[in-house]
């Protein structure tokens, strides 16, 4: 077997039409994955793929000043649709605040949430070994039958998906921080990219971190009225939060308990809601309120207070102790980097009517009002920036092997030459990479993409295939120093030679990298060491060979020839 081998060898290095063949197949090979990246998308890149939880919430936020009932109406509507799935186990409602703290809950402001309109709902899933469906497709698909359903009962009611996250936590997978000085101008720019991002396929989940501009009512206390007629400020305080809030107003003793219990008042539900959002209704509502003085009479709450209409007060975001806004987004099983790059090809395209565009870094920009001359800068963040980081300090890790490489082989054998062909076999093992995850993604349900662990398999790689490398170049240097042999037969035989303990090699590396091929996290690991390596193992047999046969090998190796020396002698 390894005799027919060794023939075949000879035959392609010798052989300059075979010789071209091989290296113009290689370098078309080269082409076609480079460009299944791009600008095909076929193999697509991702920091990471999406994780299979065994838990995921959905949160809930309707509009400012909507009502702790319209809130649990709309989560009624969700649990209805989450109780259908025979894989939740159960759920949880929490009402006008957010769940227990998780890791997805912390970056994401879970624990500030503390008003009447907002509301988590937990679901707990069976574990992922025992479902075939992970929690991400489950997500997937569940996402637009809710929100259709229930989105619709009031308006500007927003239901998001989150689901922990399967790599480094983050506010959103794309985020659009925006900074300026004006905080008209913030919103306006911030209310645009948002539309922006709600017209960009496989965005979804779209919302903007800032607080809603409603109309609301100040009651400023005629504190001349209130003296004249027997009424504190602390009484008119007290009954208006004991009518709307609720209050302790009493205690009440019991045997049962060493405490005694307090006695909480307030309106009723239906007491409490105002049949209209105008001035008349607040009005009305405010004038069924009565204090008794200290003369017996009572005195509606209207008659010593003035209702002025007005507007909200929103919060004022900043970081790094600069004004700015987000808007953010999640992906729909689709990498961040092109719904990314759609979105941001948009706004250069929509906004040159209002903004003067200037590109800045790699993909942030600054934007100039035309009317105002006010400047806003226009920075990415969430998952794409930190697949951006990743990919780029995985990138400087895997240039920086190649070089240290190339130097260790220039030290060993003295010649950039020889140094160079070792490096160019290590670095085709990334054909290998490439198709293994367009071979996988034909046989999932979802994207396989490229992804973080990929990369790191890929710069393994580096090492074991210039391992296979070396094996061949110094066996054949002795065959060519210690035996005399030409180098076609020394190139030769020391392939057919060294083959089985690089065959052996590969089978062991891809058997143990089948363990990871299947994990959620790691898979493109697994995937990138099994076809990896097989590349390696072509290149190191057949590519290498050839470009050894084509530089001068005997001027390297100081080659003698020996006739009377036979070949079957050790080295």
């Amino acid at each position: 077997m390894f005799k027919k081998f060794e023939n075949l060898v000879r035959e392609g290095i010798q052989s300059k039409a075979k010789r071209r063949l091989i290296l113009f197949g290689t370098l078309v090979a080269f082409i076609i994955s480079i460009l299944m990246i791009a600008p095909t998308e076929i193999v697509k890149v991702k920091m990471l793929p999406g994780k299979n939880n065994d838990t995921f919430n959905i949160y809930v936020t309707l509009a400012n000043g909507d009502s702790v009932e319209q809130t649990k109406k709309v989560t009624e509507c969700v649990s209805r649709y989450v109780v259908q799935e025979k894989e939740v186990l159960n759920t949880e409602v929490f009402l006008g605040m957010g769940s227990p703290l998780d890791f997805a809950g912390l970056i994401k402001g879970s624990q500030f949430k503390n008003s009447e309109n907002v509301a988590e709902i937990v679901l707990n899933l069976t574990k992922k070994h025992e479902r075939e469906e992970p929690s991400f497709m489950m997500v997937q698909r569940m996402r637009p039958v809710i929100q259709n359903a229930c989105e619709k009962l009031y308006p500007d009611t927003h239901i998001s998906f989150v689901e922990p996250p399967a790599g480094p936590p983050t506010l959103s997978a794309i985020v659009a921080e925006i900074y300026g000085d004006n905080t008209q101008g913030i919103r306006k720019l911030a209310g645009k990219v948002e539309k922006v991002f709600k017209s960009t396929k496989g965005l979804v989940d779209i919302d903007t971190m800032e607080d809603e501009i409603y109309s609301t009512f100040d009651l400023k206390i005629n504190t001349i009225k209130a003296s004249k007629s027997g009424i504190s400020v602390k009484q008119l305080n007290n009954i208006i939060y004991l009518a709307f809030e609720g209050m302790d107003v009493a205690v009440k003793n019991s045997a049962k308990y060493n405490e005694q219990i307090p006695l909480f008042l307030t309106l009723s539900p239906k007491s409490k809601r105002f049949t209209r959002k105008d001035l008349d209704s607040v009005r009305a509502k405010l004038t069924s309120l009565k204090l008794m003085n200290k003369r017996g009479m009572m005195i509606p709450v209207t008659e010593l207070v003035t209702i002025i209409p007005t507007k909200s007060h929103p919060k004022i975001m900043s970081k790094d102790l600069h004004q700015m806004t987000n808007v953010m987004a999640e992906t729909d099983m689709v990498s961040q980097v092109y719904p990314l790059l759609k979105a941001r090809d948009k706004i250069l395209k929509t906004f040159t009517n209002e903004y003067d565009i200037t590109k800045t870094g790699l993909f942030d920009l600054s934007l100039k009002d035309k009317k105002t001359g006010d400047v806003y800068k226009l920075k990415w963040d969430g998952e794409m920036k930190v697949t951006l980081d990743t990919f780029r300090d995985l990138g400087g890790a895997f240039i920086a092997a190649l070089v240290l490489i190339f130097l260790l082989m220039v030290i060993y054998y003295k010649s950039y030459t020889i140094s160079g062909i070792i490096l160019l076999g290590s670095f085709l093992s990334i054909i290998g990479v490439i198709f293994g995850h367009w071979i996988m993604n034909l046989f999932t349900a979802d994207t396989f993409f490229l992804t973080a662990t990929s990369l790191i398999g890929f710069i393994a790689l580096i090492g074991i295939s210039s391992r296979n490398s070396l094996l061949l170049i110094d066996f054949t240097k002795s065959l060519m120093d210690e035996k005399g042999m030409h180098k076609a037969e020394a190139i030769a035989y020391a392939s057919a030679t060294r083959a089985k303990p690089i065959f052996l090699t590969a089978v062991a590396i891809m058997l143990a990298s089948t363990l990871l091929a299947s994990d959620a996290v790691f898979g493109g690991l697994g995937v990138a060491l099994i076809f990896g390596t097989v590349t390696a193992v072509i290149a190191s047999l057949v590519v290498v060979p050839v470009l050894l046969y084509m530089i001068d090998l005997e001027t390297h190796f100081h080659f003698h020839e020996k006739k009377a020396v036979s070949v079957e002698e050790p080295v």
